[in-house]
This record gives C-alpha cells, structure tokens and sequence, in this order.
C-alpha cells in the first residue's frame, strides 16, 4: 500500500510518502504559518522524487490536530482537494495518537504535548499493550500546566513542544506520588511518517472520510469563531476548492501529453 501522508497540526511541516513500512520521500520543515504557500510545492516535490503519480497511491492521511487551527485547515483542505481531483480515500489521524505512536518501546504510558494558547497545553495518554495495540487512556485535553499535573496518577513518558515549553511549571504542580520520564527529543515534533503508519492501518480496516471532517480542535479556534460571526463561506472549503482545480487541471495536462505520446 502507497500513502500520502500530511501533519500540519503545528508550525512544523511534515510530508511522506510510504509504501507499506518502507519511506519512499519525506521533507519536514519550519513553515511558520506558512504552510498555505509551502504544502503543494512540497507535495509536488516529493512526488518528482519518488517518480510517482497521484494514480499510485492506495490513499491520502492527514493529521486533524488539535493544534494549529490555520495549519490543520491548510492540511485537510489539501487533502480534501487531493481527494476530489483523484477519487482517493482519505482517512483523517490524531495528531497525537501519531505522535505516540513513534514510542512503541514504553512500558509506561506515554504522554505527547503540544502548546496550544495563552499558556496553555494540549495533551493526551496513550498505552502499549501486549500485544502491541495502542490504547487510549485519557483523551485530548486542552488546560494549563497545572490542570496537566494533576491528570497525571501514574508514571508517565512525557515528550513534546508543550513539555518543553512548560517544564518548570508541570513539574512544580506535580504530586510527590507521579515520576515523569521525558522521551528523546527527536520524537517532540509531529511526523507525516506517523501519520502514514496510522493511516495506513487505519485505511485497511476501511476508516475513510465522509463527506463532512470536522478538525480535532478541543477548543474552539478564534478564526472560526469570527467566520460563524461573519457568515462567509469556511477557509477550509474554499481552499478545499482551489486544491481541487489546481490538481484536476494537472491530471488534464498530464492525460493529454500522454495521449500525444501515444499518437
């Protein structure tokens, strides 16, 4: 199975394209918010690199947060382009189920962290089971430093931008009871990798997209707040729209050099 995979739940962006367990291309960069101008260009790339086509692929997977709600609208408005233009499935991941699933190792629950606002951290508590399953313990959560100490009663491998960036103030809200281990920094960012190893799973045991995706927010973002009040048609359908003309007019083009070639 060939998957397209995005994760633009934070201002760091990941794309990759694996076949089963083997990465075929991947790129990971700072966008910095702009992930509206730099996600296709990157699509586009690692597709030359790999020397495949949209046709290739069995499916599409893209991280739906929480986090970032502009770059979780660039990612599956994308993706929901992509689908349209090309009839692929899409299966929709949490972006911290991915990200948990980088540590399959732990013997504790593990505890992936990303910042939200104003002080604030997202989180959630996975486990590894015997027989390798990832279960959910707690889910996401949106709070302060100390709302997150105190959902903590057990061990806990933490890792992630919200554990870095709020690491004196976790640890002096900790009960004397709970130990923290923290995991390998090369696991605190997302990774589309994840995203794909979920989706891929997750594409085999037919999880596919509707018609209506709704984002993991767990809070409400101010941006959606302001388009309710608005009334003008949503971000992520316009952008939706513009993906999906953009790729349809490629595949035309494409169909029709090949066609030329074989006259």
């Amino acid at each position: 199975m060939k998957i397209l995979a995005v994760e633009t739940a934070t201002t760091w962006q990941s794309v990759a394209i694996l076949e089963d367990d083997l990465i075929l291309a991947t790129h990971e960069q700072e966008a910095g918010g702009a992930q509206g101008t730099l996600l296709l260009p990157t699509i586009d790339r690692l597709l030359s690199q790999s020397g495949l086509r949209l046709s290739d692929f069995s499916g599409l997977a893209c991280s739906i947060g929480p986090g970032s709600f502009t770059g979780i609208r660039v990612g599956i408005a994308t993706c929901l382009g992509l689908r349209g233009a090309t009839g692929l499935p899409l299966t929709l991941v949490p972006t911290l189920e991915a990200m948990a699933r980088s540590l399959e190792a732990a013997t504790v629950p593990v505890c992936p962290m990303l910042v939200s606002r104003r002080g604030e951290a997202y989180w959630a508590i996975f486990r590894w089971t015997d027989k390798g399953r990832l279960d959910r313990v707690v889910d996401e959560q949106v709070g302060t430093p100390q709302a997150f100490a105190q959902s903590l009663t057990e061990p806990t491998l933490v890792f992630g931008a919200g554990w870095s960036s709020m690491e004196p103030e976790i640890r002096g809200a900790l009960s004397e009871s709970v130990t923290v281990t923290v995991g390998p920094y090369c696991v605190f960012k997302p990774s589309a990798v994840q995203v794909a190893r979920v989706g891929m799973e997750r594409l085999r045991q037919g999880e596919i997209a509707g018609d209506l995706v709704v984002p993991l927010y767990v809070q409400r973002a101010e941006a959606e707040i302001q388009y309710e009040r608005s009334g003008n048609a949503s971000p992520l359908a316009r952008r939706q729209q513009r993906v999906e003309t953009k790729v349809a007019e490629r595949l035309t083009r494409s169909r029709r050099r090949s066609h030329r070639q074989d006259m």
